[in-house]
């Protein structure tokens, strides 16, 4: 598909878009008072505009801070690190003058929000992708960066830190993209970075896509492999290597979950997630013949489908994911690529409203908050006592492809 790099900047209502100088000017009070004459439903007509910078980008990695509402982190594929403390009204580089241009994940460690890690190289494998050099770590919010290690997994597709010790921290790492190598699959650090243990490992054509917590229990996780293969003239998703695990020791050693009611055959890439009100609901994600949203109500002992709508894992390097709610049983956020139509002299894609759609839902205690990885950049909301609207953030994080890309 190929990517649109939609304008990142600001975007304001049009209503806005001319400043009454001579009312600016007018005393507070009065200003007050006007405002508050004003029937809110005449808001539901205005409409939103890009002001510039008029270059976009994909972003792939978000996270938020538990306790700070405002402040928001993401990584875009061929962009760096960016962050904000205002809610999205602006943003800042972390990594301008540093090696990390690709960024696959990024976590915030819960106990310590100042201890920031990056894995680099996306794990989306488009043809035009670039590539990382492993894992960097920040132990003062983003000012300063190290590298720690994992320098050729290339393509890092997940990576979580406890929530209690902040040098625990585990890294789903895909590989290289466009051949074989041995350094990928789940790796497991204790001690922030110094050294890293291959803890889960298939063979040199099968990365790992994806690793998560039970967030009651960190001793519990679950991960996914996945073998695949991008190719300048062709992709392949699958084959004997992909599958789901699940770890009772903090990721030291793992047990392959299969068959009970998961889908049969070659499989493809999996995305799985533990619902933070019952530890024993369990969703997957899951590319197959027979692929679509998977749940357990057992912790992962038996399973069922629950929906096969095939939109959930077309194109599922970029879409098949799912994140539970932390709080509603019921409840969670799948993204899905946009809907096909057919219009006068045009035929493809229509990317309106859709984006919104492809929500990965990041909620910290009491603060919920909303975070979107985008085609266009990042979207954030933020709802927790009150409703607040859909902010979108644009910033300038376009890809561009490494002329020094080595296909093997």
């Amino acid at each position: 598909m190929r990517s649109r790099y939609v304008a990142l900047g600001v975007v304001v209502p049009l209503a806005m878009a001319v400043i009454d100088t001579e009312a600016a000017s007018a005393p507070v009070a009065v200003v007050q008072e006007t405002a508050s004459a004003v029937n809110p439903s005449l808001f539901n007509a205005l409409q939103w505009r890009c002001i510039g910078p008029y270059r976009g980008g994909r972003a792939l990695a978000v996270a938020g801070v538990p306790g700070e509402v405002n402040t928001f982190y993401f990584g875009a594929v061929a962009g760096g690190v960016w962050k904000t403390t205002d809610g999205g009204a602006t943003w800042r580089p972390l990594t301008d003058g540093t090696p990390i241009s690709s960024v696959g994940a990024l976590a915030v460690a819960p106990s310590n929000p100042d201890i920031i890690y990056v894995g680099t190289g996306e794990a989306a494998p488009r043809g035009d992708m670039t590539y990382g050099d492993g894992v960097y770590k920040s132990v003062d919010g983003g000012r300063t960066w190290s590298h720690v290690g994992l320098r050729d997994t290339r393509q890092i597709g997940a990576l979580i830190v406890d929530p209690k010790n902040p040098d625990i921290v585990l890294v789903a790492a895909l590989g290289h993209a466009f051949g074989p190598n041995t350094e990928r699959g789940v790796f497991r650090t204790a001690d922030g970075g110094k050294s890293w243990s291959k803890v889960l490992y298939k063979d040199e054509q099968t990365g790992a896509i994806d690793v998560s917590f039970d967030p009651h229990n960190p001793s519990i996780v679950y991960a996914a492999l996945w073998q695949a293969r991008r190719l300048p003239w062709n992709f392949s998703s699958g084959g004997p290597g992909s599958g789901l695990y699940r770890s009772t020791d903090g990721g030291s050693s793992w047990t392959h979950l299969s068959g009970n009611g998961l889908p049969a055959g070659i499989l493809g890439r999996i995305h799985v997630s533990v619902s933070g009100a019952d530890s024993r609901r369990v969703y997957a994600m899951i590319e197959a013949a027979d692929g679509g949203l998977y749940r357990s109500d057992d912790a992962g002992e038996h399973w069922g489908r629950v929906n096969d709508d095939g939109r959930l894992t077309q194109r599922a390097w970029y879409f098949s994911t799912i994140l539970a709610d932390p709080k509603r049983l019921a409840a969670g956020a799948a993204r899905r690529p946009p809907r096909t139509v057919d219009r006068p002299g045009q035929s493809g894609p229509d990317h309106r409203g859709e984006r919104r759609r492809r929500l990965d839902l990041l909620r910290r205690r009491q603060d919920l908050v909303h975070a979107a990885q985008s085609a266009d950049g990042a979207v954030l909301s933020r709802v927790g006592r009150q409703s607040l609207p859909l902010l979108r953030v644009r910033r300038p994080a376009g890809q561009h492809e490494r002329r020094d890309r080595q296909h093997g």
